[in-house]
């Protein structure tokens, strides 16, 4: 596979809004665009570090909805992530071997 991705890097690039984002990937950032936007009406841009503050909501929401290999963005990573640490621990082996070890083993 020569550590390329595991799946089609085309699956659903036709249901995507810019081939990228789904309409909520595009709701969360217009929060953050808008949140910061108006921290800039409020605030102001006095110094670099009410500026760095400013962006924050903007920078943030732009980070979750970054696209990543393997998954769809961050968020989608982040849930699959609490959904493996959250769920039941006990996995199921279904695997090659499955009949081998349901079978009564000898004593």
């Amino acid at each position: 596979m020569k550590g390329l991705y595991l799946i089609p890097a085309n699956t659903k690039k036709g249901q995507l809004i810019f081939n990228m984002f789904t309409p909520i990937d595009l709701v969360i950032f217009g929060f953050g665009i808008m949140g910061s936007f108006l921290l800039l009406l409020i605030i102001g841009t006095d110094s670099i570090l009410t500026t760095i503050i400013v962006l924050l909501p903007a920078l943030f929401t732009a980070l979750l909805v970054m696209p990543i290999p393997n998954y769809h963005n961050v968020i989608s990573f982040l849930i699959s992530m609490y959904r493996f640490f959250t769920n039941q621990r006990k996995y199921l082996w279904r695997g090659w071997g499955f009949y081998e070890f349901t079978k009564e083993q000898p004593k």
